[in-house]
Order: structure tokens, then C-alpha cells, then sequence
């Protein structure tokens, strides 16, 4: 997207505090080719174009009348190109070496974002929003995303002070006017009004909340997504027919909820290429929202809340779907501090809405591990998470503004008479 200065300077005076970054050359095209020195020097040019031709999804084709699709005739010249090259030349098939430094991974991971996740299409306007946090992460993806589209933004907007808190103004007017937002940051986007808003003008969005270099490189974001959209869609046959859920585990957790098996959400795969879809990324979970005022019992969070590791365990009481008592030592005490001031913000009538058991979900990202930040904690498979606040976006009642989960590491979930996890091992056949 090309910007003169005078167009660059309104822009900037009309998001006050968000600063707007815009490539306006190839240069940093240039910059990161020469960060793969060593993938340049072991692959012929063909063996890259074979390797993103593999991985990246194609766009959705029509149907004609007979309900045969109908192919494009380029597509069937570049197939049999490749084709015929392959058995003439079985080297073009081979693999491109691993990155080797951190530069690298980065920038093989926003590849990987940006071609396999979101399948961004040439032409497509494209938003990137990170805040000073995840600025690296952001300009990896804008490098990334150039190689798609011209029509492409990075915003820096300043750091929120809790996960749903809305973006400023400008951020949200821009969201709504794109094809593809990828937000990486500090804190979640996801529970927004601005992402709700950005959905449903057609958006596809992926958030990336408490993103970090470590988190990006290493662990559930190295999952072949494709094969986590697999096995969520494998587990489907469990879910359905079953209402009543359980919840139990060493430390002390026993809950029992009811849920409308049709709600399941099951495309939280990393797949995210049709409008109106939202993904996490690390991705990798299967969720749902709780019958509202049917969950009672305690829930005990061992394993992480938010960006926290446990050292010692929450108790969360609930009754009738709403959170009455949090029990534990620091962290507890900040728990209730900070949803007790977001309560405060809210009218008398809405305070109590913001202790609603907003969501429920259990991990099926096979190489996502427990870290200490719930982006991929709640993805780890064994582990389940309870979410408190706001759960609009699911369809409940509470916009309370707020919305953090805990993770439990080794739980016993039952799905009425069917064992879906025990301590913590996977159960369900997913193959």
C-alpha cells in the first residue's frame, strides 16, 4: 500500500497514540531473504516453489452444474508441470533444511501464519496489530505478509491494561475494513466488540494474546495444523448426544455442568480461511460455552491462569454458573482484585456477570506444552481450562469486558458415561 506524506500524516494524526508502520519498498523483501542464507544455499528455486505450493491452501472453488468443480486451467498447467518435473527430478520434493537461528524460526513461522493459516490471497487488505510488547513479532508478519498482498497495514497500538479491554477507536475502524486481521498481542482482542464488529463485516481473524519470541517459535506453533484440524474433527463423534459434563481431579476439582452438545466449537484448528472465522494461534482446542446456571461444584486451577505458572493452587466455588468464593494465596487475592475493579465499571445490575464460568475447553495440540502462558497451556492435550467473564461471543448473556482462563493439568473429564480425559492422558480416540 503505498502512502505520500501528507496521506501518512493524517493517518497518523487521526490514531493519535497508534503509530503506523507501512513498508513502502522491497527492501525489507530483500532483508529477509538474506535471512535464510542457509535455506538459499541448499534449495534450488524450484524446491521452494514446490514447498509452498504443498503447504498453502487453495482458494475454495465453485461448482458446476454436474457438481464437478471446476478447475482452473492454470491450475492444470502448473499441476502437470510439477508433475512431470517430480519424476524427472525426485530432488525437488526433498524437504528445505530446518532454520537454524532465531531469525529464522521467526520468519519461517510467519511464513507458515500467513500461507497455511490465514491463506492470505493476493489482493486481500490485510491488518496487522501488535503493541510494543510483540513489535518483532508484528514486523515478521508484515514481512511475511507482503509476499501475498500489497494491501497490507502493521499498527503498534499502545498495550491494553487486561485481555477484552476494546482497542483504541482508530484501531477498531480499521479492523472492520479488512479482509484478514492478525493481532498480536500483549493482551486478547478476542472478546472484543471491535473483533465482534470486524466478524460480522466479514473478517477472518487470528489473536495471538501474551505472544511472545518463545511462544512463537517453539512448541504449539510448530504443530502441523493441518493434522490438529484432523484430529478435532475426529472427535466429533464423542461429543455428540452428550449434555452432562464432569470434572475432577487430585487436587480437589469436582464440577458438573450441562452443555447443548450442537455448540461444540470446533474450529479453533489453526485453519482460518474463510470470512467470519476467528482463531487462536498457537490453535488447537475444543470449546464450549456452559449452559448458563447449571455448573456447580469447585474448580481448582493447578496448572496456569493467564501468564502464570501455579505454585499454589485456586479455588474458584461456583454456584449456579457464577464464581461465589476464590480461595488461594496471592494469586487469589489478585484475581478478585482485578475482576473486582472491571466490576466496578459496570452497572449495579451487571457487577456479579463478570464471576460468570464464560467457557470450557479442552486442549488438542499435540505439541503444545505447559508453560506458564494459557495461549498454550489451554491447548495441550490431557489438559482442560474453565474461563471467567464475559462470554457474549459464545452466545451467553455476560458482557462483563473481561476474560481469563485457568488451566487444570491433570484432569478426569467424563462426557456422561464416556472418559474424554483421565489425569491428565488423552482417552478419546482421535485417529
Amino acid at each position: 500500500m503505498s502512502l505520500n506524506t501528507t496521506d501518512s500524516m493524517n493517518i497518523l494524526h487521526s490514531i493519535e497514540k497508534c503509530r503506523l508502520v507501512a513498508h513502502e519498498d522491497a527492501s525489507s523483501l530483500v532483508l529477509h531473504q538474506h535471512s535464510y542464507p542457509t535455506i538459499c544455499s541448499n534449495a534450488s528455486t524450484h524446491s521452494i516453489w514446490m514447498s509452498v505450493w504443498e503447504n498453502m491452501v487453495l482458494p475454495f472453488r465453485r461448482k458446476d452444474k454436474d457438481g464437478g468443480k471446476i478447475v482452473n486451467a492454470e491450475d492444470e498447467d502448473i499441476n502437470a508441470l510439477l508433475d512431470a518435473d517430480s519424476q524427472e527430478n525426485p530432488v525437488a520434493r526433498t524437504n528445505l533444511p530446518e532454520p537454524s537461528t532465531d531469525e529464522e524460526r521467526l520468519h519461517a513461522i510467519s511464513d507458515m501464519v500467513v500461507q497455511t493459516c490465514m491463506d492470505i490471497r493476493r489482493g486481500e487488505n490485510v491488518l496487522i496489530v501488535c503493541d510494543p510488547t510483540t513489535s518483532e513479532i508484528g514486523q515478521s508478519l508484515h514481512i511475511a505478509t507482503q509476499k501475498r498482498t500489497d494491501r497490507v497495514l502493521l499498527i503498534v497500538m499502545p498495550k491494553s491494561r487486561h485481555h477484552g479491554e476494546e482497542p483504541p477507536t482508530p484501531v477498531a475502524a480499521l479492523m472492520r475494513q479488512q479482509q484478514v486481521v492478525i493481532a498480536a498481542t500483549k493482551y486478547s482482542l478476542t472478546h472484543t466488540k471491535a473483533a465482534r464488529q470486524a466478524l460480522k463485516d466479514g473478517a477472518r481473524i487470528a489473536t495471538m494474546p501474551g505472544m511472545t519470541f518463545e511462544l512463537y517459535t517453539e512448541g504449539g506453533m510448530t504443530a502441523d495444523f493441518q493434522d490438529v484440524k484432523r484430529r478435532i474433527s475426529n472427535i466429533a463423534n464423542v461429543l455428540r448426544r452428550r449434555r452432562i459434563i464432569n470434572v475432577k481431579s487430585e487436587t480437589g476439582t469436582d464440577v458438573t455442568f450441562e452443555v447443548n452438545w450442537r455448540d461444540w466449537k470446533l474450529d479453533d484448528n489453526g485453519i482460518c480461511n474463510r470470512p467470519r472465522m476467528l482463531t487462536n494461534l498457537p490453535a488447537g482446542k475444543v470449546f464450549i460455552l456452559p449452559k448458563e446456571g447449571t455448573m456447580n461444584g469447585t474448580i481448582v486451577i493447578d496448572g496456569s491462569w493467564d501468564s502464570t505458572l501455579i505454585d499454589e493452587p485456586v479455588e474458584l466455588i461456583v454456584e449456579d454458573g457464577t464464581v461465589i468464593d476464590v480461595k488461594g494465596g496471592s494469586l487469589a487475592a489478585t484475581i478478585r482484585q482485578s475482576y473486582g475493579e472491571v466490576a466496578k465499571k459496570l452497572k449495579a445490575k451487571d457487577r456479579e456477570s463478570v464471576w460468570t464460568i464464560a467457557e470450557f475447553g479442552f486442549g488438542m495440540n499435540p505439541s503444545a506444552r505447559l508453560v506458564g502462558n494459557v495461549l498454550e497451556d489451554e491447548k495441550r492435550m490431557g489438559s482442560c481450562y474453565f474461563s471467567i467473564g464475559d462470554n457474549s461471543r459464545l452466545g451467553g448473556s455476560s458482557h462483563a469486558g473481561i476474560h481469563v482462563s485457568g488451566v487444570l493439568a491433570e484432569p478426569t473429564v467424563w462426557l456422561d458415561d464416556t472418559c474424554l480425559t483421565e489425569s491428565g492422558e488423552f482417552m478419546a480416540i482421535d485417529d
